[in-house]
């Protein structure tokens, strides 16, 4: 029997889950957020399938010398095992090799499925809203991740 407390709070566990990979650049704790027939949709740009999406988003991280992504406010509705979810975030990053930077502000669209007692992402719509990207000043220090 589906408790909605518990499922809001094991969806938003998800999100904070989901962020904190990407901090940490932790890829085997990302892609558990994903169900396998995950889509990641990047403004249109749409990846199918958690093994593509995990692959897509190792090349990505690759390509970047610091990414921290910050989660603020989301909304849920949930009806029994799916729920939709949309989330602010803001993103600050810095390719490899650059001195320079983006700051993003952005929004997701999220569907999420219970599979075998855990809430994953079905889907994931990625919207930036605000982009400065090659103004931002990111010439400053990357202090790694403590473990």
């Amino acid at each position: 029997m589906s408790n909605p407390a518990e499922d809001e709070l094991a969806i938003r566990h998800l999100v904070a889950v989901y962020a904190d990979a990407v901090n940490r650049r932790d890829g085997p704790l990302w892609a558990s957020t994903w169900a396998e027939d995950g889509v990641w949709d990047l403004m249109g740009n749409e990846i199918t399938g958690k093994d593509v999406v995990v692959d897509m988003w190792n090349k990505a991280m690759n390509g970047f010398d610091f990414v921290v992504q910050l989660v603020y406010q989301g909304t849920l509705e949930i009806d029994g095992a799916s729920a939709t979810g949309r989330w602010y975030l803001a993103e600050h990053l810095r390719p490899q090799g650059s001195q320079s930077g983006r700051f993003n502000i952005g929004t997701y669209a999220d569907k999420y499925r219970r599979v075998d007692g855990n809430w994953l992402f079905t889907r994931r719509t990625y919207n930036i809203l605000y982009n400065d990207e090659g103004k931002g000043d990111m010439s400053g220090m990357v202090i790694p991740m403590p473990a």
